[in-house]
């Protein structure tokens, strides 16, 4: 689509991480549907195909200082002239133990999977609240985060990426309901095992499309431990993952816009896909209730005295 184009009705897409995976299956299906699609990388140059089929792209690194997102937002809604759905797909998972993993790498890691999707969040809804408050009847304008399984489940060799998939979906939560009043959703897509190159091995935080980065530190501790085996997990698991991206993303258009399978729902705060994510929330509320049926007493003993 050519920014001459683009009428006061048709949505404008910023969606970032877009080298592979979540972030560039999005991108072609808004593309598809005649959508406006900004795609943002690291390194721009790395998403010519989506260029090549009509997506506007920006270097773009979450994990800038605030002056320099706030410029990157200002260009990117200048494009156009407005932003409507914003999508953020950067971040890559940490494999090690706790012991293992470097105070640098704990902090990269933060740094681009929690920082990076607010520091997007912060610099951006501006704009999406200028969108909302023009939007013409039935325009959508909504803010997706990406979640995982992990934000409901931890375990041994991957603490790190799945606390740092908690805390998005709570402050997504908490987003939510500050910009409720303006018109605008927001959502947390939390999905489960989906066959992109996540789980493929890299070294530096997947800016060279590779998503996963092994702790350098192994303590021979570990070694036939439950961290061992979520190395071994993850290895087998590598391109076998269950999940379809192309349909999990035809989904997530069709959810932020109401349209399609969506058509006459209300984006969801919190949107499983999967089967195996539905499995995992599902055992993750049913073992908490049970956990709090167990301690119930205990907890209420707690109190003050007529409370």
């Amino acid at each position: 689509m050519s920014i001459q184009t683009l009428t006061s009705s048709t949505p404008v897409w910023l969606i970032t991480g877009c080298t592979s995976g979540f972030g560039r299956s999005i991108a072609f299906e808004a593309l598809s549907r005649g959508y406006a699609v900004i795609a943002t990388a690291r390194n721009s140059s790395r998403l010519s195909e989506l260029q090549a089929a009509g997506a506007a792209v920006m270097d773009l690194n979450v994990t800038s200082s605030d002056d320099t997102l706030d410029q990157k937002m200002a260009e990117a809604n200048a494009l156009y002239g407005k932003i409507t759905h914003v999508v953020n797909c950067a971040g890559y998972i940490l494999e090690g133990g706790v012991e293992e993993a470097s105070s640098k790498e704990v902090f990269d890691h933060y740094n681009t999977n929690v920082l990076g999707t607010f520091n997007v969040a912060r610099a951006v809804v501006k704009y999406l609240r200028a969108a909302a408050a023009a939007a013409v009847p039935g325009q959508q304008v909504a803010l997706a985060n990406f979640g995982s399984l992990g934000s409901w489940r931890s375990g041994a060799g991957v603490a790190h990426y799945c606390s740092t998939k908690f805390a998005v979906s709570g402050l997504t939560e908490g987003l939510a309901e500050e910009l409720k009043p303006f018109g605008i959703d927001v959502c947390v897509i939390e999905p489960g095992y989906t066959q992109t190159g996540f789980l493929k091995r890299g070294v530096d935080g997947g800016g060279g499309g590779d998503h996963r980065v092994v702790t350098e530190r192994k303590i021979a501790a570990y070694e036939g431990t439950a961290v061992g085996a979520a190395h071994d997990a993850l290895e087998a698991y590598n391109g076998k993952q269950p999940g379809d991206v192309d349909k999990s993303a035809k989904v997530i258009v069709d959810v932020l816009t109401k349209s399609g399978v969506a058509k006459d729902r209300e984006v969801p705060v919190r949107l499983a896909l999967g089967t195996d994510a539905l499995e995992v929330i599902r055992k993750k509320c049913e073992d908490t209730l049970r956990l709090i049926r167990e301690w119930e007493d205990i907890s209420r003993s707690t109190m003050r005295d007529g409370n």
